[in-house]
């Protein structure tokens, strides 16, 4: 391919409107709605018995993602080294949308009473969307220079929250007029919801599919390919160690995304259990984020241009310390609102800025997907351990307070060892 090509980098921006549908159906609105409310009515108070141990339903979906993130941990490494030796960017890219995608379709099947069989399509699909972005991530220095990479990456996200808030709108029109469709049953209309988010997300990533190229050597596979991206791994981290700057910002990515990525994927069930609002108002209430995430990943790519890479994440990270705090002193919807409202301006600005920066700092490599491979590791390491810490919390205090006051001492550890690393000062 050739770098710059406005149509190629279109078409790689366009894979964001296919896997935000899944981020924001499946993730953070409609699946985890229907999730507490079909599991609680098939289990008393919503609690689920494992021989002697009592699990709380809500506790059990936060354990199902972190094992789900704990394979991608262990898989990502083996894929990359392939992807990097021969070429399989693309390859890779595909089979785990279609894995994601599949798991989507057969949501529909989940009915409260089968939990395990819920929680292992939600596991599964949580397993095809991390997987893709692994190479979906490591084509941005293959399409672009490094100082479009702010802009493009913010590109990609705000696209995504475009396409993924229309298909969510679609979603609820077909769910409140289930009757005037000959849907006898809301459940079953919201059940609809799952596949057609399966069938988003297969049709639209072809976009991108189709587009991205990469060369490909005429070496075939042998033996020691499937241990190669751990030992490769273990060779960029040993780069990375003589890296000061890209170590210092790796560590500052992993404590912020312990706290950023547990928020996103707790928000909706903590607005349900803590706040006590319906479905629909938090539906209404993720719209709105999605709006203001756009918002704010363009703002804030503005921000890194003309302040620089550092100064755009410091302040970010600074916000989302307020947000942790908030979370445990909010008590009405109103609150939750504004505090919702703030979490969408800094949502798709951190995302993309960490993105766009780690880009940067590793974009005179050779093998992007294995450092990009690395990057994601560290992403959903620490989504493993925010969201175990998170469950371990609410498990035992009873309520996710405590456990979102927790999550601010990541966010305090992360910004004073941002604020110690030399970053690229403007794009």
């Amino acid at each position: 391919m050739t770098k710059n090509d406005r149509s190629v980098i279109n078409a790689w921006c366009s894979y964001d409107i296919a896997n935000s549908a899944y981020n924001l159906v499946i993730t953070a609105t409609i699946f985890p709605i229907y999730f507490q409310e079909v599991t609680s009515n098939a289990y008393s108070h919503g609690i689920v018995t494992i021989g002697k141990l009592s699990v709380h339903n809500t506790v059990l979906y936060d354990y199902a993602l972190s094992a789900a993130y704990l394979c991608v941990v262990f898989l990502s490494p083996l894929l990359s080294g392939i992807a990097d030796f021969g070429g399989y960017r693309r390859w890779f890219m595909r089979f785990f949308t279609y894995l994601g995608s599949l798991a989507c379709l057969l949501l529909y099947f989940f009915d409260g009473k089968n939990i395990w069989f819920g929680l292992s399509m939600a596991a599964l699909a949580v397993i095809g969307y991390a997987g893709s972005l692994v190479f979906y991530n490591s084509f941005l220095p293959i399409i672009a220079d490094k100082e479009f990479h702010d802009r493009i990456s913010a590109k990609g996200f705000a696209w995504g929250y475009i396409g993924s808030v229309l298909l969510l709108i679609m979603l609820l029109v077909f769910i409140s007029y289930h009757d005037d469709l000959g849907i006898k049953e809301s459940l079953q209309s919201v059940r609809l919801a799952f596949p057609i988010v399966g069938l988003w997300w297969f049709s639209v990533a072809h976009i991108s599919l189709l587009a991205l190229k990469e060369s490909r050597p005429s070496s075939i596979f042998y033996r020691d390919i499937f241990f190669k991206g751990y030992i490769e791994l273990l060779q960029v981290w040993k780069k990375i160690k003589k890296q000061t700057i890209i170590k210092n910002f790796l560590l500052a990515f992993f404590l912020f995304s312990a706290g950023v990525q547990t928020i996103l994927l707790v928000a909706t069930l903590f607005g349900k259990a803590e706040i006590g609002l319906s479905g629909n108002q938090l539906i209404i209430t993720i719209i709105l984020i999605q709006f203001l995430g756009l918002a704010g990943a363009l703002l804030f790519a503005e921000v890194s241009v003309r302040m620089g890479n550092k100064f755009s994440l410091l302040a970010m990270i600074s916000i989302w310390f307020f947000v942790c705090v908030m979370a445990w002193l909010i008590k009405g919807p109103i609150q939750f609102y504004i505090l919702a409202g703030i979490v969408g301006l800094i949502m798709g600005g951190i995302q993309s800025q960490a993105r766009s920066t780690y880009a940067k700092l590793i974009s005179t490599e050779k093998d992007t997907a294995l450092y990009f491979s690395f990057y994601e590791v560290t992403e959903k390491t620490a989504i493993v351990m925010g969201m175990l810490i998170f469950g371990i919390m609410q498990h035992y205090s009873g309520n996710m307070r405590l456990s979102a006051l927790i999550l601010a001492v990541f966010f305090v550890f992360s910004w004073f060892v941002l604020y110690s690393t030399t970053l690229p000062n403007r794009s």
